[in-house]
């Protein structure tokens, strides 16, 4: 009996062990197994000591103490309120002396960041609620600063709804569907500069500022619509339909801009001056501290200048303050890193002034007073500043191009503070006076976990910490991901990652899978949580590596814009490398090399099959660019120019160009409703390889967009190229 049991006791942990789940495919598409739970939608009240979430099944608004955690108050119920017009909330603004609320429902998106809804405000000493206006189908409504106002936009018209008279105001008349806009950017603004209000009140809340877009002259893109499902467009049953919409593609012509400011006291609209002796993009207004002084954000159209110019409302007179050039081109993120300090003589900026993104202290007169951060390393996010305590807070790869921690730095630049504790990659979100801030940080083997610290980086509590996807992960046979760097014959060296199958053996070949985006300053060499379609693959004996190119982040301007003017070169030349170099291990079977990639990665997955010379035996491509030409203005000239000015740049480096050279089994993946990156990509790709005579696969998605979801049609996806690599590599 006791050799039984013993016997027992020495199996157990084996068969423990065979007992072990393998990563499928419904985990990651329709049980979502190994996503992290988070904390989100906390909203920082004035005081900074307390914020607010939506609960019990969005019909509350709770506040809460940061320090404690404890309720204080419910600050809105819908089911106390008297015939009360809406069942839940989706969103809400609170007002500057947090009196009323803005909240709204029936959202319907619109592209990546816009969206209409159905707004209302509630008067929460009243315990009242109304309807901002007749019939709903709001866009980007905006308490004024003295929360006695709400801007909106509306059939591309602005309002403003008085609230204390119930009174509504027409502010512009010629907003119209594929011609004008005001106070909302248009699809190339929105994408590319990312946002979806190009209005702003004054401070004083006697001005409201706005951008007008005028798009008449940019042509328009038609993509057809079909009935479908998930959604169903029922209209679209017997005969298709289509959809239009304005999208400047590169070189083409983009939409007339001007800015406008609106004194509700005159009930005057007056143009700001700008310079128009070149074609420019205003990204951005915003109010300076100053009555009547309004920063304009412009940039040239080949985006490698920056302007600040300060505008006089009252005379229309701009001035350029401010002025920052590149050789290459200014990156984006420039906009939102921006402060205007409370004394009214100086700004922050984050720039590339010496080769690596840092944050710079200047006069309102342009005049740099000091660099605050130094080093060959990138500030990656920007937080903010601390009047009050003349801090500023952000998030760098300073310890690694692969790792992320957050730091404060003195205004004066003589102290310098590390927030984060744990390396890995770490994020945080501030209250409203920095007094407190939450951190979400994780590695490789780590889920997200939350914590709250004080301004010093003190823990106070943790507010997620995922032990239950810990315990569950222990479950599952998982690869460690496991980083490597190598140096390609041109000197440079490249970080990557790989995740070897379940059961390595170093003495067999295995087939690889090279996973990458490759795009403009993206990073997906990261030492950060994620279990995804790599983990499958191993389960199913495959080799799975990622490799960030030149082109790529966190590796200083040089490094970040060396792809400037021939996108795809370099970034498909060190893919390539990538492949020979994971094809020399002893444990990768070079005859059975794959890539595959996504939007950016799908372009690199075309390129590199027709200039790797047989490396690759497979590639996947999903929503592919296949000729910089179809692509948006924005995007393409920031990083190309105009293919007026650099055809060969264009030309030379677009997989529709490459096609004779193809080698390889391509799969060509695409939506038919993306408004992105256009089908017309795929298709005349197909045409050049049809007339090449190459072979090739291709699957469409009917009336998907460029993330290609909805119902079932991701694990359609995943199902779909899982056993095209099995039956093809």
């Amino acid at each position: 009996m006791n050799r039984l049991i013993l016997l027992i006791a020495l199996l157990l942990p084996i068969t423990l062990k065979a007992q072990k789940k393998t990563v499928t495919l419904e985990d990651l598409n329709k049980s979502h197994t190994f996503n992290a739970k988070s904390v989100s939608g906390l909203k920082s009240m004035n005081d900074g000591i307390h914020y607010t979430t939506l609960e019990n099944e969005a019909r509350q608004i709770v506040k809460y103490a940061y320090a404690t955690g404890k309720k204080t108050a419910v600050i809105m119920d819908l089911e106390k309120i008297e015939d009360c017009p809406i069942q839940h909330i989706q969103g809400y603004e609170l007002n500057n002396d947090e009196s009323k609320i803005l909240v709204y429902i029936n959202r319907k998106s619109i592209y990546r960041h816009s969206f209409k809804a159905d707004y209302y405000v509630y008067d929460i000493k009243r315990k009242e609620i109304k309807a901002l206006s007749e019939n709903g189908n709001e866009q980007v409504a905006t308490f004024s600063p003295n929360g006695e106002m709400v801007a909106y936009v509306k059939d591309n018209n602005i309002f403003i709804n008085k609230l204390k008279f119930g009174t509504t105001a027409q502010i512009t008349e010629d907003g119209a569907f594929n011609k004008v806009i005001n106070g909302i950017p248009d699809w190339v603004y929105e994408e590319e500069f990312a946002y979806n209000k190009a209005m702003e009140w004054s401070p004083n809340s006697m001005e409201l500022a706005y951008v007008h877009f005028d798009e008449s002259k940019v042509r328009e893109y038609t993509f057809p619509l079909y009935k479908g499902s998930h959604p169903t467009h029922q209209a679209n049953a017997l005969y298709p339909g289509e959809y239009k919409f304005k999208y400047p593609k590169a070189g083409e012509t983009n939409s007339e801009v001007s800015v406008h400011v609106f004194h509700l006291k005159n009930r005057t609209t007056k143009t700001m001056k700008i310079d128009d002796s070149e074609e420019y993009y205003i990204p951005r207004i915003r109010w300076t501290h100053e009555d009547g002084r309004l920063a304009i954000l412009k940039m040239n159209r080949l985006q490698n200048q920056f302007d600040l110019l300060i505008a006089n409302t009252a005379s229309t007179l701009t001035k350029n303050i401010f002025t920052h050039r590149s050789k290459y081109y200014i990156a984006e993120d420039v906009l939102d890193n921006l402060t205007f300090l409370n004394d009214g003589k100086h700004f922050i900026y984050v720039g590339e002034m010496d080769g690596y993104n840092h944050i710079y202290l200047y006069t309102m007169a342009g005049m740099k007073v000091r660099q605050l951060t130094k080093g060959a390393w990138d500030v990656m996010e920007y937080y903010g500043y601390d009047a009050k305590k003349k801090m500023i807070y952000y998030k760098a790869a300073e310890k690694s191009p692969t790792q992320r921690e957050v730091y404060a730095v003195s205004l004066d630049g003589k102290k310098k503070y590390k927030l984060s504790q744990k390396e890995g990659t770490n994020a945080a979100v501030f209250s409203s006076n920095f007094k407190y801030f939450i951190n979400y940080y994780s590695n490789t083997t780590t889920p997200k976990v939350v914590t709250l610290h004080d301004q010093n980086g003190k823990l106070i509590r943790t507010l997620e910490d995922n032990k239950a996807l810990e315990t569950k992960v222990k479950d599952y046979k998982i690869s460690p991901k496991e980083f490597f760097s190598f140096t390609t014959s041109e000197g440079v060296e490249l970080h990557g990652w790989m995740v070897k199958p379940i059961h390595f053996d170093a003495h067999k070949k295995y087939p690889v899978l090279m996973t990458q985006y490759s795009g403009p300053n993206s990073q997906q060499v990261l030492d950060k949580w994620n279990i995804g379609w790599e983990q499958y693959l191993a389960a199913e004996g495959y080799l799975v590596a990622c490799v960030d190119p030149r082109g790529t982040g966190a590796r200083g301007e040089e490094f970040r814009k060396c792809t400037y003017m021939k996108l795809g070169k370099l970034e498909s030349d060190d893919q390539i490398e990538a492949a020979q170099y994971l094809g020399s291990l002893p444990y990768c079977d070079a005859e059975r090399i794959a890539i595959w990639g996504w939007s950016y990665g799908g372009f690199m997955s075309a390129s590199c099959l027709s200039k790797g010379n047989g490396v690759f035996k497979v590639g996947i491509a999903v929503a592919p660019v296949t000729n910089w030409r179809y692509y948006d203005s924005v995007y393409t000239e920031r990083y190309m120019r105009r293919p007026q000015e650099n055809a060969k740049g264009y030309d030379d480096n677009s997989p529709i160009n490459m096609a004779e050279n193809l080698t390889g089994r391509l799969f060509l993946i695409h939506g038919t409703a993306d408004d992105n990156v256009h089908f017309q990509n795929t298709l005349e790709y197909v045409e050049q390889l049809v007339q090449t005579g190459k072979q090739f696969d291709m699957f469409v998605y009917p009336n998907r967009n460029h993330s290609i979801f909805g119902g079932n049609t991701r694990m359609h996806l995943y199902t779909m190229m899982s056993e095209y690599l099995k039956k093809n590599l």
